[in-house]
Protein backbone atom coordinates (compact mmCIF):
# COMPACT_ATOMS: atom_id res chain seq x y z
CA UNK A 1 0.00 0.00 0.00
CA UNK A 2 2.75 2.39 1.03
CA UNK A 3 4.84 1.32 -1.97
CA UNK A 4 1.94 2.07 -4.29
CA UNK A 5 1.52 5.50 -2.75
CA UNK A 6 5.23 6.21 -3.20
CA UNK A 7 5.06 5.08 -6.82
CA UNK A 8 2.02 7.27 -7.41
CA UNK A 9 3.71 10.25 -5.78
CA UNK A 10 6.87 9.72 -7.85
CA UNK A 11 4.85 9.43 -11.05
CA UNK A 12 3.04 12.65 -10.18
CA UNK A 13 6.40 14.31 -9.53
CA UNK A 14 7.72 13.25 -12.92
CA UNK A 15 4.60 14.56 -14.63
CA UNK A 16 4.98 17.82 -12.76
CA UNK A 17 8.64 18.15 -13.71
CA UNK A 18 7.89 17.33 -17.32
CA UNK A 19 5.12 19.91 -17.54
CA UNK A 20 7.31 22.51 -15.81
CA UNK A 21 10.14 22.00 -18.28
CA UNK A 22 7.72 22.32 -21.17
CA UNK A 23 6.14 25.40 -19.65
CA UNK A 24 9.57 26.99 -19.33
CA UNK A 25 10.32 26.56 -23.05
CA UNK A 26 10.77 29.95 -24.64
CA UNK A 27 9.12 29.72 -28.05
CA UNK A 28 10.56 31.73 -30.90
CA UNK A 29 8.80 31.85 -34.26
CA UNK A 30 11.21 32.79 -37.04
CA UNK A 31 9.56 34.06 -40.20
CA UNK A 32 11.73 34.26 -43.33
CA UNK A 33 9.86 36.78 -45.46
CA UNK A 34 8.47 36.02 -48.92
CA UNK A 35 9.18 32.65 -50.60
CA UNK A 36 7.95 30.56 -53.50
CA UNK A 37 6.25 32.68 -56.15
CA UNK A 38 7.08 35.78 -54.14
CA UNK A 39 10.82 36.52 -54.44
CA UNK A 40 10.67 39.75 -52.47
CA UNK A 41 13.19 42.41 -53.43
CA UNK A 42 15.64 41.53 -56.21
CA UNK A 43 18.75 43.29 -57.42
CA UNK A 44 20.89 41.31 -59.85
CA UNK A 45 21.90 38.07 -58.12
CA UNK A 46 20.64 39.29 -54.76
CA UNK A 47 17.22 37.76 -54.00
CA UNK A 48 15.46 38.57 -50.73
CA UNK A 49 13.63 35.26 -50.25
CA UNK A 50 16.90 33.30 -50.46
CA UNK A 51 18.97 35.56 -48.21
CA UNK A 52 16.38 35.76 -45.44
CA UNK A 53 15.72 32.01 -45.46
CA UNK A 54 19.43 31.30 -45.05
CA UNK A 55 19.73 33.80 -42.18
CA UNK A 56 16.59 32.52 -40.43
CA UNK A 57 17.78 28.91 -40.58
CA UNK A 58 21.14 29.94 -39.14
CA UNK A 59 19.42 31.88 -36.33
CA UNK A 60 17.33 28.81 -35.59
CA UNK A 61 20.35 26.52 -35.35
CA UNK A 62 22.05 28.90 -32.94
CA UNK A 63 18.97 29.25 -30.74
CA UNK A 64 18.49 25.48 -30.61
CA UNK A 65 21.77 25.25 -28.71
CA UNK A 66 19.81 26.64 -25.76
CA UNK A 67 17.77 23.73 -24.38
CA UNK A 68 15.18 26.16 -23.00
CA UNK A 69 14.38 27.62 -26.42
CA UNK A 70 12.00 26.03 -28.91
CA UNK A 71 12.26 27.30 -32.48
CA UNK A 72 9.38 27.25 -34.96
CA UNK A 73 9.73 28.36 -38.58
CA UNK A 74 6.94 29.71 -40.77
CA UNK A 75 8.86 28.18 -43.67
CA UNK A 76 12.06 26.14 -43.94
CA UNK A 77 12.14 25.86 -47.71
CA UNK A 78 11.38 28.01 -50.75
CA UNK A 79 7.58 27.93 -50.44
CA UNK A 80 4.90 30.60 -50.47
CA UNK A 81 3.17 31.21 -47.14
CA UNK A 82 0.26 33.62 -46.91
CA UNK A 83 0.91 36.69 -44.79
CA UNK A 84 -1.94 36.04 -42.35
CA UNK A 85 -0.91 32.40 -41.96
CA UNK A 86 2.53 33.43 -40.71
CA UNK A 87 1.00 35.14 -37.71
CA UNK A 88 -1.53 32.37 -37.21
CA UNK A 89 1.37 29.92 -36.86
CA UNK A 90 2.84 32.06 -34.08
CA UNK A 91 -0.52 32.36 -32.35
CA UNK A 92 -1.22 28.62 -32.55
CA UNK A 93 2.19 27.87 -31.08
CA UNK A 94 1.60 30.43 -28.31
CA UNK A 95 5.00 31.86 -29.14
CA UNK A 96 6.87 34.19 -26.83
CA UNK A 97 8.24 36.27 -29.71
CA UNK A 98 7.66 36.54 -33.46
CA UNK A 99 10.60 37.64 -35.61
CA UNK A 100 10.03 38.32 -39.31
CA UNK A 101 13.26 38.64 -41.29
CA UNK A 102 13.62 40.69 -44.49
CA UNK A 103 16.10 42.68 -46.55
CA UNK A 104 15.51 46.18 -47.82
CA UNK A 105 15.76 47.90 -51.21
CA UNK A 106 15.52 51.53 -52.22
CA UNK A 107 15.71 53.73 -55.29
CA UNK A 108 18.56 55.54 -53.58
CA UNK A 109 21.40 53.06 -54.07
CA UNK A 110 23.47 54.87 -51.45
CA UNK A 111 21.06 53.85 -48.67
CA UNK A 112 22.52 51.23 -46.34
CA UNK A 113 22.17 49.85 -42.84
CA UNK A 114 19.90 47.71 -40.69
CA UNK A 115 16.62 48.71 -39.08
CA UNK A 116 14.01 46.89 -37.04
CA UNK A 117 10.29 47.65 -37.10
CA UNK A 118 7.51 47.24 -34.62
CA UNK A 119 3.84 47.48 -35.50
CA UNK A 120 2.56 51.01 -35.17
CA UNK A 121 1.27 54.21 -36.66
CA UNK A 122 3.76 56.11 -38.77
CA UNK A 123 3.47 59.18 -40.95
CA UNK A 124 7.06 58.80 -42.09
CA UNK A 125 7.04 58.36 -45.86
CA UNK A 126 10.08 56.07 -45.87
CA UNK A 127 8.53 53.80 -43.22
CA UNK A 128 5.27 53.64 -45.15
CA UNK A 129 7.13 52.73 -48.34
CA UNK A 130 8.84 49.82 -46.59
CA UNK A 131 5.50 48.63 -45.22
CA UNK A 132 3.88 49.02 -48.64
CA UNK A 133 6.56 46.87 -50.27
CA UNK A 134 6.45 44.16 -47.62
CA UNK A 135 2.64 44.11 -47.56
CA UNK A 136 2.37 43.92 -51.36
CA UNK A 137 2.75 40.14 -51.20
CA UNK A 138 -0.89 40.04 -50.10
CA UNK A 139 -1.96 40.69 -53.69
CA UNK A 140 -0.40 37.35 -54.73
CA UNK A 141 -2.87 35.46 -52.56
CA UNK A 142 -6.15 34.03 -53.84
CA UNK A 143 -9.19 36.14 -52.89
CA UNK A 144 -7.01 38.61 -51.01
CA UNK A 145 -9.74 41.26 -51.26
CA UNK A 146 -12.00 39.03 -49.14
CA UNK A 147 -9.36 37.81 -46.70
CA UNK A 148 -7.98 41.30 -46.07
CA UNK A 149 -11.22 43.23 -46.29
CA UNK A 150 -10.78 46.89 -45.48
CA UNK A 151 -7.07 46.92 -46.27
CA UNK A 152 -5.58 48.67 -49.29
CA UNK A 153 -2.04 47.37 -50.13
CA UNK A 154 -1.35 50.66 -51.90
CA UNK A 155 -2.16 52.58 -48.73
CA UNK A 156 -0.55 50.69 -45.84
CA UNK A 157 -1.74 53.33 -43.40
CA UNK A 158 -5.28 51.98 -43.96
CA UNK A 159 -4.25 49.16 -41.62
CA UNK A 160 -4.19 51.69 -38.80
CA UNK A 161 -7.99 51.80 -38.87
CA UNK A 162 -8.13 48.14 -37.91
CA UNK A 163 -7.67 46.70 -34.42
CA UNK A 164 -4.02 46.97 -33.44
CA UNK A 165 -3.42 43.75 -31.53
CA UNK A 166 0.18 44.72 -30.96
CA UNK A 167 -0.60 47.70 -28.71
CA UNK A 168 -0.42 45.61 -25.54
CA UNK A 169 3.04 44.29 -26.51
CA UNK A 170 4.58 47.60 -27.54
CA UNK A 171 7.10 47.82 -24.68
CA UNK A 172 8.40 44.26 -25.15
CA UNK A 173 8.55 44.66 -28.93
CA UNK A 174 10.64 47.83 -28.57
CA UNK A 175 12.89 46.03 -26.09
CA UNK A 176 13.55 43.13 -28.47
CA UNK A 177 13.97 45.42 -31.48
CA UNK A 178 16.42 47.62 -29.57
CA UNK A 179 18.51 44.65 -28.49
CA UNK A 180 18.77 43.48 -32.09
CA UNK A 181 19.84 46.92 -33.30
CA UNK A 182 22.50 47.11 -30.57
CA UNK A 183 23.91 43.75 -31.65
CA UNK A 184 23.91 44.81 -35.32
CA UNK A 185 25.79 47.99 -34.41
CA UNK A 186 28.24 46.61 -31.84
CA UNK A 187 28.83 43.03 -33.00
CA UNK A 188 28.51 43.30 -36.77
CA UNK A 189 29.39 46.99 -37.19
CA UNK A 190 26.36 47.67 -39.37
CA UNK A 191 24.96 51.15 -39.86
CA UNK A 192 22.24 51.50 -37.19
CA UNK A 193 19.08 52.94 -38.75
CA UNK A 194 17.24 52.44 -35.48
CA UNK A 195 13.93 51.05 -34.26
CA UNK A 196 10.98 52.26 -36.32
CA UNK A 197 7.22 51.90 -36.50
CA UNK A 198 5.20 50.86 -39.51
CA UNK A 199 1.84 49.33 -40.47
CA UNK A 200 2.95 45.80 -41.35
CA UNK A 201 0.17 43.26 -41.77
CA UNK A 202 2.41 40.37 -40.76
CA UNK A 203 2.79 41.97 -37.30
CA UNK A 204 -0.77 43.19 -37.01
CA UNK A 205 -2.56 40.30 -35.33
CA UNK A 206 0.30 38.64 -33.47
CA UNK A 207 -0.58 37.84 -29.86
CA UNK A 208 2.98 38.29 -28.62
CA UNK A 209 5.87 40.77 -28.95
CA UNK A 210 6.65 40.94 -32.67
CA UNK A 211 9.21 42.63 -34.85
CA UNK A 212 10.21 42.86 -38.50
CA UNK A 213 13.95 43.03 -39.17
CA UNK A 214 15.38 44.64 -42.28
CA UNK A 215 18.94 43.27 -42.44
CA UNK A 216 20.19 45.84 -44.92
CA UNK A 217 19.83 47.10 -48.49
CA UNK A 218 20.47 44.80 -51.42
CA UNK A 219 20.05 47.88 -53.63
CA UNK A 220 23.42 49.02 -52.25
CA UNK A 221 26.03 47.00 -54.16
CA UNK A 222 28.51 46.74 -51.28
CA UNK A 223 25.90 45.90 -48.67
CA UNK A 224 24.13 43.56 -51.05
CA UNK A 225 27.31 41.55 -51.48
CA UNK A 226 27.70 41.38 -47.71
CA UNK A 227 24.10 40.24 -47.19
CA UNK A 228 24.46 37.59 -49.88
CA UNK A 229 27.74 36.21 -48.50
CA UNK A 230 28.02 33.29 -46.09
CA UNK A 231 30.14 35.42 -43.76
CA UNK A 232 27.52 38.17 -43.72
CA UNK A 233 24.66 35.75 -43.13
CA UNK A 234 26.55 34.07 -40.30
CA UNK A 235 27.36 37.35 -38.59
CA UNK A 236 23.83 38.68 -38.83
CA UNK A 237 22.39 35.40 -37.58
CA UNK A 238 24.69 35.44 -34.56
CA UNK A 239 23.67 39.01 -33.76
CA UNK A 240 19.94 38.20 -33.93
CA UNK A 241 20.30 35.00 -31.90
CA UNK A 242 22.32 36.79 -29.22
CA UNK A 243 19.73 39.56 -28.97
CA UNK A 244 16.89 37.04 -28.62
CA UNK A 245 18.76 35.25 -25.84
CA UNK A 246 19.33 38.59 -24.09
CA UNK A 247 15.64 39.39 -24.39
CA UNK A 248 14.71 35.97 -23.02
CA UNK A 249 17.03 36.44 -20.04
CA UNK A 250 15.77 39.93 -19.21
CA UNK A 251 12.12 38.86 -19.51
CA UNK A 252 12.32 35.52 -17.71
CA UNK A 253 10.07 35.11 -14.69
Amino acid sequence: MIVNKVKAAFAAFLMCVGSTVYAQNFKVVLDPGHGGKDPGAMRGNFVEKKIVLDVALKVGELLKLDKDIKVIFTRKTDVFVEVAERTRIANREKADVFVSIHVNAAKNTAAYGAETYIMGISKNEANLEVAKRENAVITLEDNYEKHYEGYDPNRPESLIGLTLMQEQFIKQSIDLASKIQVRFKNDVLRNDRGVRQGPFWVLHSALMPSILVELGFISNKEEGEYLNSEAGKNELAKAIARAIREYKKSNSV
